[in-house]
């Protein structure tokens, strides 16, 4: 992982349950990363990974029944989880910013847009209204909406899809914070407005020198804006790597299966798109071992047995998986080459 001393976010064994019916489900099991500044960390994976729940521990939104039962978020070398309610109300919005999946249904639909942009600046910043309008009015031309003027008295559902996003990201900037949390910002969005959404966040992050962290299932995204990537799966992390890397050596199983099913413009696509057999486990129902063993190729009994740990390879990056360790008793396998006729083989 990056140097300590230049970060700005550092989660150690973050643990998040939730208890339902007596029983203890973990939703996040131990994830640790870190995130330099003015850097962005793109955490993907599919969905039922433990993604957003990892998000909004960080922010310290988790509601009953869930808990976060352990482990360390340092923000700017102080622990949030030490941190009162009072204390985090403080730092939400204002260090800390997140954007929300649906803008739609994040945004009041009975408040217009400068209410909402104006509100975080006059908790925070202790703005006048009139004031509070005039930040509310420099936002919205910093996110590029077009006739700001009039669109600060509109409501939500006068706004296009994009436009409410931008909206999204306007109040999350509105105080400057050192770090943005975007979860799935561009969902719902089609692909023209997603690229544009993406270009306005690297954007205003190189502007504003701000971290980000980027939720995403899509590891296009990825490869477009992010500067490290954790990949997620069933709770924990399974590979850590610099952009570049992980997308030119990807040495987990299930981050190559990722990679194998994008489709590729470059090349000529024969067939059907490869595809990652089964479903990710739910949470009351993990596997025994390695949690990506009942769909990995390459899996073998020790594989299913035993859980490993997230190992660094000494370049800085890191990975949770049996086979890139000296215990592994199966045949040399290179994850990368061998993948596609080993998934060819699986029953």
């Amino acid at each position: 992982m990056s140097d300590k001393q230049n970060t700005i976010i550092d989660v150690n064994e973050l643990q998040t349950s939730f208890f339902v019916d007596g029983k203890e489900v973990k939703a996040v099991d131990g994830v640790t990363f870190d995130v330099p500044s003015g850097k962005t960390l793109g955490i993907v994976g599919e969905s039922g990974s433990g993604k957003s729940i990892t998000s909004l521990s960080i922010m310290r939104l988790i509601n009953n029944p869930g808990k976060i039962k352990g482990g360390e978020i340092n923000f700017n070398g102080e622990n949030l989880l030490d941190k009162s309610e009072a204390q985090m109300r403080k730092i939400r919005g204002n260090q800390i910013s997140m954007i929300f999946q649906e803008p739609m249904t994040s945004l009041n639909p009975v408040f217009t847009v400068a209410d909402q942009i104006g509100e975080a600046v006059m908790i925070h910043q202790k703005l006048s209204k009139k004031k509070a309008r005039e930040k509310s009015l420099e936002m919205l031309k910093l996110v590029g909406i077009p006739s700001p003027e009039k669109r600060l008295d509109n409501y939500p559902h006068e706004l296009s899809g994009g436009m409410r996003q931008r909206v999204m990201i306007a109040i999350a900037l509105a105080c400057r914070p050192e770090l943005l949390i975007a979860d799935e910002p561009t969902t719902a969005l089609d692909v023209t407005i997603q690229a544009q959404i993406l270009r306005l966040i690297r954007n205003l992050q190189e502007e504003l020198g701000m971290s980000v962290i980027l939720i995403t299932h899509d590891l296009g995204v990825v490869a477009e804006t992010c500067d490290y990537v954790a990949v997620m799966y069933a709770g924990k992390i399974v590979e850590y790597a610099d952009v570049n890397t992980l997308f030119r050596d990807p040495k987990h199983p299930y981050t190559v299966g990722l990679l194998k099913s994008l489709p590729r413009h470059d090349i000529d696509m024969e067939g059907d798109l490869s595809t990652i057999k089964g479903m990710v486990p739910t949470p009351d129902n993990m596997p025994k071992g390695c949690r990506f063993a009942p769909r990995c190729p390459f899996a073998r009994d020790m594989c299913r047995e035993n859980l490993p740990h997230l190992e660094d390879e000494g370049d800085g990056n890191q990975v949770r998986c049996w086979i890139h360790t000296d215990q592994w008793d199966g045949p040399e396998v290179n994850v990368k080459d061998d993948y596609e006729s080993a998934a060819s083989k699986q029953s």
